[in-house]
C-alpha cells in the first residue's frame, strides 16, 4: 500500500510521522504552514479552514473549505490541500509575486486588523469565489442584500468564521467586491479535472489505527469484526472528542468517499440520499426539491460545517438536539441500515431507543436516508436558539401537513430538544388529522403540543419555556399558511 501522503498547495507531503488522531490543522502547522489558526477546536470560529478538492456539484472538482482542526490528516489521504499561504501567485523559485483576489480586497478594504482570523477568512471566501454558479446568480444593477452581493457572493459562506476586532463591514465589502476568476487562474482550472480518488488506507502508529476501506462490504466485515471502532464521515462530532475531551480510538474507520453512501436518486416512489454526502452536497443537488430539507439546511450549523458533516453522522450520534431528525421524521424517512449479513430498512420513528441509542446493530452502518414521495406540500422548520445561525437548537420542530379543501388529511410533526430522543408528535397529529384547519383547531392542538415530550431544565432553556416555544410553533405555522393564502 502506497504511504500515506496529502498534496498540500501542489507538493505531495507525507503524513507518517503524524498520529492517527492528528488533525489537518496541526498537520499543516507542523509543517511551516501556520496562516491555518485554531482558534475554538471545534469548527466554530473558522480560523482553521483550508481549502479541499470535493468532488464537484457543477464541475468535476469544488474547491471545498472546511474546518483543519476538526479533519483527521489520514481523511485527507492522497487528497489536495490549498492553504491560505498556496492562493497568493509564486515565481519558479516559490516567492510571492501577487495577492491573491480575494486577499488584495481583504486588504484593501480593511478587512483585517490582528490578522488572527483573515486566513480562516479568506480560505472561506476563496471557497465561494470558485463557487461555479455563483456569477450566474449576479446582478448586473449592482443590486443586493444584507446576505447576497451584486457579484452573486452568498455571504453565508462566512457564516463559519468568527472576527474579534475588525468588525464585519469591511469583511463583507471585500466579499462583495472580488470578481470573477480570470482564464490563467489555476484552481479555477482545476475545477475543469476530476479531483483524486479516495486512497485506500491502512495506517499504524503506536498502537492506534486509521483505515479506509475501499467498498461497503469490506466496511461492514471489518465493523463486525471491530464491533469499537469509531466510524468517521466528516468528523464533525469526533473531531470535538478529540480536541476537547482528548478521546482517542484505537481504531477509526472512515467511510466518507464510500461509493456505495454518496448516492442521491430520486425515484418514483422515494427520494434515497446516501449517508456519506455532504449537507452542501445535499443542499446543491437536491436545489429546494424538499423544502423542508431547504429550510433546514441555512439553520444547520454553518457552510464550513455543512460542507463535512452528513446525514448518517447526525443520525448516527443519536442526539436529541440533532437538527435534521426532526425535519427527517416529519418526512416520514427510513434509514437503510447495512451490516455483513445484509441491508434492512428501518422507519426513523422506530430508530431511536434511548439517549444516543437506536436500533442498529454492533457492525451496521447507515448507508442511506430513504424519503416517500409525494410530499406534503404545507412544510415547515423551526429553530429555537439564541442565535439566528450557527447555534445548537433549544427546541427545533418540524411540520409536514396535507390540507385539502380547509381540512387537514394528514399531520406529521417531528421534535427535537423535547426528549431523550428526537420524537413525533403523534397526540399532536391526531388532534389534527380529519379537523378543519382553523384557528379553533390549532389552538387546541397548540395546547396539547406543549405536553408532548418530557422538556428539561438546562442552559439552554427551561422546561417551561421549551414547552411554550412548542405551541407558539404552531400556531405560528397557522399564521404563516393563512397569510400565504391572502396574498
Amino acid at each position: 500500500m502506497v504511504a500515506a501522503r496529502i498534496t498540500v498547495n501542489g507538493k505531495e507531503t507525507p503524513i507518517a510521522p503524524a498520529a492517527a488522531h492528528t488533525t489537518v490543522l496541526d498537520f499543516l502547522r507542523d509543517r511551516g504552514l501556520t496562516g491555518t489558526k485554531e482558534g475554538c477546536a471545534e469548527g466554530e470560529c473558522g480560523a482553521c479552514s483550508v481549502l479541499v478538492a470535493r468532488p464537484g456539484v457543477n464541475k468535476p472538482t469544488d474547491w471545498v473549505a472546511v474546518n483543519a482542526c476538526l479533519v483527521p490528516a489520514l481523511a485527507l489521504d492522497g487528497q489536495e490541500v490549498v492553504t491560505s499561504e498556496g492562493l497568493a501567485t509564486v515565481d519558479a523559485a516559490g516567492a510571492p509575486t501577487a495577492l491573491h483576489p480575494v486577499q488584495e480586497e481583504m486588504a484593501v478594504r480593511g478587512g483585517s486588523q490582528c490578522g488572527y482570523c483573515t486566513p480562516g477568512f479568506i480560505c472561506s471566501m476563496a471557497s465561494e469565489y470558485y463557487r461555479p454558479d455563483r456569477c450566474a446568480h449576479a446582478d448586473p444593477a449592482g443590486d443586493t442584500d444584507s446576505e447576497h452581493g451584486p457579484n452573486g457572493f452568498d455571504l453565508h459562506a462566512l457564516s463559519g468564521n468568527l472576527c474579534r476586532c475588525t468588525g464585519y463591514r469591511p469583511i463583507r465589502d471585500a466579499a462583495f467586491a472580488v470578481g470573477s476568476p480570470t482564464e490563467d487562474d489555476v484552481l479555477a482550472q482545476r475545477r475543469e479535472q476530476s479531483p483524486p480518488e479516495a486512497a485506500a488506507t491502512r495506517y499504524t502508529r503506536d498502537g492506534a489505527e486509521f483505515l479506509r476501506p475501499g467498498t461497503l462490504a469490506e466496511t461492514v466485515r471489518l465493523l463486525r469484526d471491530r464491533p469499537g471502532a469509531v466510524v468517521v464521515a466528516g468528523s464533525t462530532d469526533w473531531g470535538v472528542e478529540v480536541n476537547i475531551r482528548s478521546r482517542r480510538a484505537d481504531c477509526v474507520v472512515a467511510v466518507d468517499r464510500l461509493p456505495e453512501l454518496r448516492e442521491l436518486r430520486v425515484e418514483s416512489g422515494h427520494i434515497e440520499i446516501g449517508a456519506a454526502q455532504t449537507l452542501t452536497e445535499i443542499e446543491r443537488r437536491l436545489d429546494g426539491g424538499v423544502p423542508l430539507l431547504a429550510e433546514l439546511f441555512p439553520q444547520f450549523a454553518s457552510r464550513l460545517i455543512r460542507n463535512s458533516a452528513t446525514l448518517g453522522g447526525n443520525l448516527g450520534t443519536g442526539s436529541p438536539i440533532g437538527d435534521s431528525p426532526p425535519v427527517l421524521l416529519a418526512l416520514e424517512a427510513s434509514l437503510l441500515l447495512a451490516g455483513a449479513e445484509g441491508e434492512r430498512e428501518v422507519p426513523l420513528a422506530d430508530y431511536f431507543t434511548g439517549y444516543r441509542q437506536s436500533v442498529r446493530r454492533p457492525g451496521e452502518l447507515i448507508r442511506a436516508v430513504r424519503i416517500p414521495l409525494p410530499l406534503s406540500p404545507v412544510t415547515a422548520f423551526h429553530k429555537i436558539a439564541k442565535r439566528r445561525f450557527d447555534d445548537i437548537s433549544s427546541v427545533a420542530v418540524a411540520f409536514a401537513l396535507d390540507i385539502e379543501d380547509g381540512t387537514v388529511r394528514k399531520a406529521r410533526i417531528g421534535l427535537g430538544g423535547v426528549a431523550a430522543t428526537p420524537i413525533r408528535a403523534l397526540a399532536t397529529e391526531a388532534a389534527l388529522e380529519g379537523r378543519a384547519w382553523t384557528a379553533q383547531t390549532v389552538e387546541a392542538a397548540a395546547r396539547i403540543l406543549r405536553a408532548e415530550g418530557t422538556p428539561m431544565d438546562d442552559h439552554r432553556a427551561s422546561a417551561l419555556y421549551r414547552s411554550a416555544m412548542l405551541g407558539q410553533s404552531l400556531l405560528k405555522l397557522y399564521a404563516q399558511t393563512t397569510e400565504a393564502a391572502k396574498s
